[in-house]
């Protein structure tokens, strides 16, 4: 059983699963994150939801590329938990099925990609409290 982060699903909402990768980035004990500025400004671990036959490695590395413009070792699987959660840039409520993982910046080709995104860098302790949702702060809380 996954474990479940957040608020309890809505019983007057019908959900769409939304499967992704995110990945707890560190370089030492520093933390490469991603400042999402709007709809909601929040930071959040680098990644998103899987495309269409794609695997999670790919989708963890495109998607980290995309929201921070840095290249990636991945390290190893950390677990996954799901949410329940409006997501208002797609008009859409969705069951987000998260995948973790840890993984080591290896190089920054370029600024991100993604509109209204920033790459961050923080100390991992001060990055657990500023994580948008409380699965990011689990999975990144179980490094310290």
């Amino acid at each position: 059983m996954i474990r479940r982060f957040g608020q309890p699903p809505r019983t007057d909402q019908i959900y769409r699963l939304r499967p992704g990768c995110y990945g707890v980035l560190l370089k030492g004990r520093d933390v490469l994150l991603t400042h999402q500025i709007s709809p909601t400004s929040e930071i959040q671990l680098p990644g998103g939801g899987m495309d269409q036959g794609e695997s999670p490695m790919a989708t963890l590395h495109r998607e980290v590329l995309e929201e921070t413009g840095w290249r990636i070792a991945p390290i190893r699987r950390l677990g996954a938990f799901c949410r329940f959660t409006y997501m208002p840039e797609y008009d859409m409520w969705a069951q987000k099925l998260c995948q973790i993982y840890l993984a080591r910046p290896v190089i920054q080709l370029h600024p991100p990609t993604e509109p209204d995104h920033q790459a961050v860098w923080l100390p991992l302790a001060e990055a657990i409290p500023a994580l948008a949702n409380s699965g990011d702060r689990h999975f990144a809380a179980k490094l310290l």
